[in-house]
């Protein structure tokens, strides 16, 4: 039996963060992270797009929207204190047509409401940025986005938290909660307090603890293509005009940290939790319980699973991943881009009762535990001023 003040389950960026929070709110007691891979950060938080968002596409109501900007603020500072590569090429939002016109004016209202520079500019203007751009008219500009390596940026934060003094077990995967115990692959742990930030399998983790009723994970395949060494380079991130109705931002263009030219990501339902490529890490009952969920959406779900799941799926040809982004650019060509990334799963929450995907981040807890549910895009960005939030919520239930 292992004893510990803190045990946080999961050691991507948004469980670092948190350990490392606790640890500044408590240096004095004992914090552990368990992380059922090799090492951490090996699902979501080494396999997202690395953009530092802005903030504007957010409503100003919630979480996403009060944490984005300083987030992007805090995360280049820290990327800056750490001599991590940052691409400061800003991002370039694009309307197809004349109906799209309004869709920035709605961008442009959340960016004033959240407090994010965004610059409204003409057609001209956008190709003074990237010559070859498409866009009508109009085009909205981000100049505070940037991106970065998110590999590198995981790897400075694990050294950080284990200076500081976090445990991090990798390996240890979290199995059953009983009683008072936590039942892992290694050992028992008999926590005072236990922060779920287990990603993928968050709704499961938390059930056991009695939260998480109404909720259930529904995860989504993000691939990349990537341009070939010999295509023409591009100086800025380009996004089409996004559905606000639904968590995704469409097929784009993002400049890597390195100054690597990629488009993507699709968001294709998968049917398992790690369905990276072929069969690996395939489970029957999460296939069938997935499998059941997205069928039982088809007809019912708000945000229109069975129109979103078609486009999805159509996007495993490259040629259509290429037709789509080239809707944002001039000369974009199948034979510039061939090789796919690595894959990516997103872990969308689903509330069951009212069939929609959460927008927002969701935490549930009690003076016992707390559970992030939901910490999808922009959680890299969101990952320090967010774990300051949840780390508030603990101490906050743990005096009361």
């Amino acid at each position: 039996m292992v004893t510990t003040d803190f045990l946080i389950i999961g050691g991507g960026v948004i469980g670092i963060n948190i350990a490392r929070g606790l640890k500044r709110l408590y240096p004095d007691e004992r914090v552990i992270v368990i992380e059922k891979e090799p090492s951490c950060g090996l699902h979501a938080s080494g396999r997202n797009s690395g953009v530092l968002h802005a903030g504007f596409y957010y409503s100003p109501d919630s979480l996403k929207a009060k944490f984005t900007k300083v987030g992007n603020q805090r995360l280049t500072a820290y990327c800056e204190s750490r001599n991590i590569p940052l691409n400061r090429c800003g991002k370039l939002v694009v309307a197809k047509d004349e109906r799209e016109l309004s869709s920035l004016d709605e961008l442009l209202k959340r960016a004033k409401a959240n407090e994010i520079l965004l610059d409204d500019i003409s057609e001209r203007e956008a190709k003074e940025i990237e010559p070859r751009v498409k866009t009508w008219n109009r085009a909205l500009f981000s100049p505070s986005t940037s991106t970065v390596d998110p590999t590198a940026v995981m790897s400075a934060m694990v050294r950080d938290a284990e200076l500081e003094g976090v445990d991090i077990r990798s390996g240890v995967a979290f199995l059953d909660r009983r009683a008072e115990c936590i039942c892992t692959t290694d050992s028992e742990f008999q926590a005072g307090y236990v922060v779920n930030a287990a990603g993928l399998y968050a709704d499961k983790v938390a059930k056991s603890f009695g939260f998480s009723e109404r909720y259930c994970m529904l995860p989504f395949k993000g691939l990349y293509l990537y341009a070939e060494e010999s295509s023409p380079p591009l100086r800025t991130n380009i996004y089409p005009v996004p559905d606000l109705r639904n968590p995704f931002l469409g097929v784009h263009f993002t400049l890597t940290g390195s100054g690597k030219v990629k488009i993507g990501p699709t968001a294709i339902p998968a049917f398992w939790r790690e369905q990276y490529g072929g069969m690996n890490n395939f489970s029957l009952k999460e296939c069938l319980e997935i499998t059941s969920t997205g069928l039982g959406l088809l007809g019912h779900a708000g945000f229109e699973f069975r129109r979103l799941a078609a486009e999805e799926v159509l996007k495993y040809s490259r040629r259509r991943m290429v037709r789509l982004a080239g809707e944002l650019l001039e000369g974009v060509r199948p034979d510039q881009f061939r090789q796919w990334g690595k894959p990516g799963i997103r872990a969308q929450l689903l509330d069951v009762r009212k069939r929609r995907l959460e927008m927002d981040f969701v935490v549930e807890g009690d003076d016992r535990s707390m559970h992030v549910l939901n910490a999808v895009s922009p959680a890299f960005t969101c990952s320090m001023p967010f774990a300051d939030y949840v780390c508030n919520r603990i101490q906050a239930t743990v005096l009361n």
